[in-house]
């Protein structure tokens, strides 16, 4: 796969700065309030807000039910139906995580597995895509999951074009959107670990 040329190069960035905040600093939130810096409520209200689109069907939802939480950062993959994803390896094995930031993560940490496919949520079914055909768009004015910059999949391209009209964005690849990830990881896990540390903070008080 052509991305694991991008992963190469990012590995070593990815390794030493996303560990040592998410698997060694940070606990893990299952209501994932990371996505947006909200509080819980707030991040119960983003994820509720896709309902209308009528959710996955029963078997779109069986990788949830395997991995109900992120591997990396523990957040609610049902919660993020709508920016999940599923590594599958040729080996049989595979790996559920909450968005594309967390992905980056795991194919660095595995960069010698052979990746079979990869898939995300669709933005407004949660339907489980294959993530290289998907429409991406990043940016815009929604907030986005475990990053600054929003990386979000569609099925259909229309569905992406009618996305940016009312929120903004540009139409990029798949590629372009790890590559992005890759490019944003810094800022991100930076931008958790001061969220993370201002809540300790706050409960503290």
């Amino acid at each position: 796969m052509r991305l694991l040329s991008i992963i190469a190069i990012s590995v070593c960035l990815v390794i030493s700065i996303s560990f040592y905040v998410l698997a060694h600093e940070g606990h893990k939130d299952k209501q994932g309030c990371m996505a947006g810096g909200e509080d819980r409520k707030g991040c119960k209200c983003m994820a509720m807000n896709h309902s209308h689109h009528g959710g996955p069907s029963a078997t779109a939802w069986e990788d949830i039910k395997s991995y109900p939480s992120c591997k990396y950062c523990g957040m609610d993959r049902e919660m993020f139906s709508y920016s999940r994803m599923l590594v599958e390896y040729e080996d049989g094995t595979s790996v559920g995580t909450c968005s594309l930031h967390c992905t980056a993560i795991e194919l660095s940490v595995n960069i010698d597995k052979s990746v079979k496919i990869i898939k995300v949520g669709d933005f407004n079914t949660g339907k489980l895509i294959d993530a290289e055909k998907a429409t991406w768009v990043i940016g815009g004015r929604k907030q986005g999951v475990m990053t600054k910059r929003a990386k979000w999949a569609f099925e259909n391209k229309e569905d992406a074009e009618a996305f940016i009209k009312d929120n903004g964005g540009k139409l990029i690849t798949f590629d372009e959107a790890i590559k992005a990830t890759y490019e944003d990881m810094y800022d991100d896990i930076k931008m958790i670990k001061e969220k993370r540390m201002m809540r300790g903070h706050q409960h503290k008080h």
